[in-house]
């Protein structure tokens, strides 16, 4: 039987802390694994390649790890026929992947890869130009969203395939609909708490619903080294912490509220949009780039950094039960019909066929 290895250099699909990279890595995983040839799916490497304070000697700790692991996979007995990697940026380079194909002459593949040649000058530029060398030598790139696939469009090499892929949930259906009071006025917040762009969501936050009239409740679900600063930033609000929940936990979650608020600062899409929305909860958002490849007819965009207009669409929303039941019903819809795992092995099963 032919194979396919897996990797994803910024955050194995094994690692124990949770976070849309790793939901996304695990639910690629399972789509490639459903393909109609009956391929099987081998995590090729658990090696975290991330390195985000810009440290020359932790980068070179990384590429020596890297290139001990290119000799063991090089000699590997799997029968590999394609490398798949999984988020290939300036901060997690795929320092593996390209070597080890090369040497066992098969395709390589790239899925949600960033071009940043800005920082091929500075603390980053060793690993911006892996990052750059592994774009350059993917025979197909498969992207998720429209800014980056313009990115890659400008600077592909001749002859290398562009496919658009839509972000998906691991999940071959719907969850079970669900019937909320139509007087229900709880607020979820979902999100890790570290510091950095989750952390700016989370003041974002806080700057919004300070300025939201009561009735309502806040639950904030996520964890993480900046959970105190989060704290701190939304003492006012009485909010509920609900610590870190997976699986069952958090669809219970999704189930118990009425409207999910979360600002998305950079987020490149944000699964928890999606799952948000399979569950029949509307969203607010800042209306960011990745943010509209998720939030359709389910959810309101406001303008990025503008708590007023946020404050007002989740008012809005608590306001009138029956355009929260239309966008959960129009949510639901447009997650069905686009981001479900069985469109997602479509995409990847074509890149793939298109490279053998």
């Amino acid at each position: 039987m032919s194979r396919i290895a897996f990797f994803a250099p910024l955050k194995p699909p094994t690692h124990a802390n949770p976070s849309g990279d790793r939901s996304l890595a695990r639910a690629l995983i399972a789509a490639l694994a459903a393909n109609p040839a009956g391929w099987a799916v081998d995590l090729a490497s658990a090696l975290r390649l991330r390195e985000g304070a810009g440290d020359a000697d932790a980068q070179a700790r990384l590429q020596t790890a890297a290139a001990d692991e290119v000799a063991r996979l090089a000699a590997d007995p799997s029968d590999w026929s394609v490398w798949v990697t999984y988020h290939n940026y300036y901060k997690a380079p795929d320092l593996i992947g390209p070597a080890v194909a090369r040497a066992r002459g098969i395709p390589y593949l790239l899925i949600e890869a960033s071009r940043a040649r800005k920082r091929l000058t500075g603390p980053w530029a060793g690993f911006a130009a892996a990052a750059e060398a592994a774009c350059d030598a993917a025979a197909a790139i498969l992207s998720f969203t429209e800014r980056d696939a313009a990115a890659l469009a400008r600077d592909r090499p001749e002859r290398q395939r562009l496919i658009r892929i839509a972000p998906f949930l691991d999940t071959d259906t719907l969850p079970d609909p669900v019937v909320r009071a139509l007087g229900g006025r709880e607020i979820l917040a979902v999100g890790m708490m570290r510091p950095g762009d989750k952390l700016a969501s989370y003041r974002a936050l806080a700057a919004a619903l300070g300025r939201l009239p009561r009735p309502w409740s806040l639950r904030v679900v996520g964890d993480g080294a900046a959970r105190c600063e989060v704290m701190t930033a939304l003492a006012g609000l009485e909010a509920v912490f609900a610590g870190r929940l997976a699986g069952p936990a958090l669809a219970r979650a999704y189930d118990g509220a009425d409207l999910l608020a979360w600002p998305g600062v950079n987020e490149a899409f944000g699964m928890v949009y999606l799952e948000a929305q399979a569950h029949g909860l509307p969203v607010v958002a800042e209306d960011r780039p990745g943010l509209r490849e998720v939030v359709h007819a389910g959810g309101v965009l406001t303008p990025p950094g503008d708590p007023a207009a946020f404050a007002a669409a989740v008012r809005a929303l608590l306001d009138d039960p029956a355009r929260r039941v239309a966008l959960g019903t129009a949510g639901r819809a447009a997650v069905a019909a686009e981001h479900l795992r069985p469109a997602a092995t479509r995409s990847l099963w074509q890149a793939i066929r298109g490279v053998l």
